[in-house]
């Protein structure tokens, strides 16, 4: 069955490390990675974090792309095509060898972190067993099978995915509001504060699930 793995590298092992070395404070949000031959592969990147002018400087001189190109300067971020020539093993062998799709890809501070949906179980088995072959550090912080119950599949708790599904259907959310926290706090037996804190974290996980691929907070629910 399909998997969606999370999981950190080195940013020092990946592309643009040496852009990463040189603005500590640089932010890479991958919008999209398309394989553009055996050793190269071309994403569209938003970098935040400094200036375009800081950018480009550091970009020239980054051994680990080539044919940067600016698509679009909105002053706080800047969206780039490039290609990643050197770094970029591990990406391929997700890509090619084990059919995996890249959702997300999220550079920050010493690590890239990464969200990738294989086929199934057994191909990320093949990416296992390339990074133990080549020393390539990718370590796997979650594995989510897409089949089963709807909570495990958005990384919630049943508790939490009973509160906001109900909060839903039951017009908690609507503009005016047909139900309020208090009468859904009674239905489910729980406190207006703990119904509160459940919604609240339930919410912070399906967004850090759905949205969010950089480090994560480890709060949970029961």
């Amino acid at each position: 069955m399909a998997t969606i793995v999370r999981g950190h590298v080195p940013a020092s092992e990946f592309a643009l490390s040496e852009s990463h070395a040189a603005l500590p404070d640089i932010e890479f949000d991958v919008e999209q990675i398309i394989e553009t031959g055996e050793e190269t592969v071309m994403p569209l990147v938003w970098i935040r974090g400094a200036d375009n002018k800081a950018v480009q400087e550091v970009l020239d001189s980054d051994p680990s792309v080539n044919d940067v190109e600016l698509l679009s300067d909105l002053g706080d971020e800047q969206l780039y095509r490039m290609e990643w020539v050197e770094h970029v093993q591990l990406v391929l062998q997700m890509v090619t060898n084990s059919e995996a799709t890249i959702i997300d890809a999220f550079g920050g501070g010493s690590s890239w972190y990464l969200r990738v949906l294989y086929p199934t179980r057994d191909l990320l088995s093949k990416t296992n067993e390339f990074c133990k072959a080549n020393g390539v550090n990718f370590d796997i912080e979650t594995i989510r099978e897409m089949e089963g119950d709807p909570a495990g599949r958005y990384g919630l708790t049943e508790n939490q995915y009973a509160a906001l599904t109900q909060a839903v259907e039951r017009g908690y959310y609507d503009i005016p509001r047909d139900n309020d926290l208090q009468a859904l706090a009674e239905d489910f037996g729980v406190s207006h504060q703990a119904l509160s804190e459940r919604l609240r974290r339930g919410t912070k996980a399906l967004v850090e699930d759905a949205l969010l691929v950089g480090p994560r907070s480890k709060d949970k629910d029961t």
